[in-house]
């Protein structure tokens, strides 16, 4: 049994509002649970901001 798949391309607006949005949400997940003083925070995203270069000690 052979399946297709149908694609459809992006504009380019959308695919800036999508590339924004993941840079944004990514951007408060190092930088936003770095700053956290809960330890769970801390532990749950420490070696994530160490392979980035985000001083967390």
């Amino acid at each position: 049994m052979t399946t297709a798949v149908q694609t459809r391309s992006l504009s380019f607006t959308q695919r800036m509002a999508a590339g924004l949005s993941a840079l944004f949400l990514g951007s408060f997940i190092i930088f936003g649970v770095g700053m956290a003083s809960d330890a769970r925070l801390h532990n749950a995203a420490h070696d994530t901001r160490h392979a980035t270069g985000f001083p967390c000690h």
